[in-house]
């Protein structure tokens, strides 16, 4: 009876161990947007690709299965976007991420009466916020902001 106590014991501690260990502090992802790319328009509606580039300075590498995006852009609401896809970063590596992102007509029609001061949509402000889904423990939200430069359509054949 001793015996099976000291085992169960050294069994939970070493369970007890373990979990820690997978609840420990880790550093924070860095996310950044590095890209905005256009896509075929659906509707009223105007899509654009969002690329992030996601940073992880720890030891372990982080497993994701979902990604969510909101972006604002000049103070107001612009875009969202959800991405199923599923990956990893590697432990202190880095892994680019695209993410469909859509804009209403009415975000567009509010986006151009609040830009109107800025210069074909260079140097506006935005912030960029969502999370990476990683399981019940695993999610990590993330933020970035500063300033991007709209991307220009390109113009048809021939005009320039």
């Amino acid at each position: 009876m001793y015996q099976r106590l000291t085992r169960a014991l050294l069994l939970l501690l070493v369970v007890t161990q373990g979990g820690c260990a997978v609840l420990a502090p880790r550093d924070p992802l860095r996310i950044d947007l590095v890209g905005l790319e256009p896509l075929p328009a659906q509707g009223m509606e105007m899509r654009f690709a969002v690329v992030l580039r996601v940073q992880n300075p720890n030891d372990n590498p982080i497993d994701y299965d979902g990604l969510s995006v909101e972006l604002d852009v000049n103070g107001q609401p612009l875009a969202s976007g959800v991405s199923d896809q599923s990956g990893q970063v590697p432990r202190y590596g880095e892994e680019l991420l695209r993410v469909p992102l859509s804009i209403s007509a009415l975000s567009v029609m509010r986006q151009a009466w609040a830009a109107a001061g800025y210069q074909n949509g260079r140097g506006l402000p935005y912030e960029l916020r969502g999370k990476l889904g990683g399981g019940l423990f695993g999610t990590a939200r993330f933020s970035d902001a500063g300033t991007f430069n709209w991307p220009q359509q390109p113009l048809p054949e021939g005009t320039r």
